[in-house]
């Protein structure tokens, strides 16, 4: 059977002035969830991340927990975010108002980010942007493509992002564009779902698991960002 687990990155830094690493807390959920995979004794076939640092060291982390030594990793630029910094930061130049007060707090953030994700995906942005969402759509799609055509009858282990997870559900369920930016803020930290494949299909097992954090003593450390 033809697999990939699809796994956010660990907590990132967000608040910081550079984003794109992660947070010690981060690191370890990384490597609880490599711990957690040693247990399941089911080696993986690849690793492939995203191109961002926070994918890289994600799985790092994660091989560190299943204490094996790798140098790197197979790479997709189709895993990687979409670009929200220009997005929210396009958005904000026609609604300063809306501007959050504290910067440190992700929650008033994330309501910026989905609505400024709404005016992206309706073209309403004055602003040149890295992409298009349609681009960010296909791109996406491509990776999915990637995976089907080179691992058949493989498992692999995937890191990429939120945005770009809830997008890869988008052409796996056929969802529409609202759910993508519902998905997105639903993505928890270093969770991973399932996905079962052949070269013409791929299918949904399971979404958003963390089992490696399912436990009392580690509810703080779900997280979102």
């Amino acid at each position: 059977m033809s697999e990939f687990l699809l796994v956010r990155h660990g907590q990132a830094s967000f608040g910081a002035d550079n984003y794109d690493k992660l947070s010690p807390l981060g690191w370890q959920q990384a490597r609880w969830l490599g711990e957690y995979f040693q247990q399941q004794d089911k080696p993986f076939d690849d690793i492939i991340t995203g191109k961002l640092v926070r994918h890289r060291e994600t799985a790092q982390g994660i091989c560190e927990g299943l204490g094996l030594s790798r140098d790197g990793f197979t790479e997709h630029g189709g895993l990687n975010e979409f670009d929200f910094h220009s997005v929210v930061s396009a958005y904000l130049s026609q609604h300063p108002e809306e501007m959050p007060s504290d910067k440190s707090d992700a929650r008033p953030f994330f309501k910026v980010l989905k609505r400024a994700m709404e005016a992206w995906r309706n073209h309403q942005l004055d602003a040149s942007l890295p992409e298009s969402w349609e681009e960010f759509e296909q791109r996406v799609a491509d990776a999915l493509s990637f995976i089907q055509s080179h691992y058949s009858g493989q498992r692999v282990l995937v890191v990429s992002s939120g945005g770009a997870i809830a997008m890869a559900m988008k052409h796996v369920l056929g969802y529409g564009d609202d759910m993508v930016m519902n998905i997105n803020m639903q993505v928890i930290n270093s969770s991973l779902s399932r996905f079962v494949f052949s070269p013409r299909s791929v299918r949904l097992a399971s979404f958003n698991n963390i089992p490696h954090l399912d436990d009392v003593s580690r509810s703080d450390a779900v997280t979102y960002s």
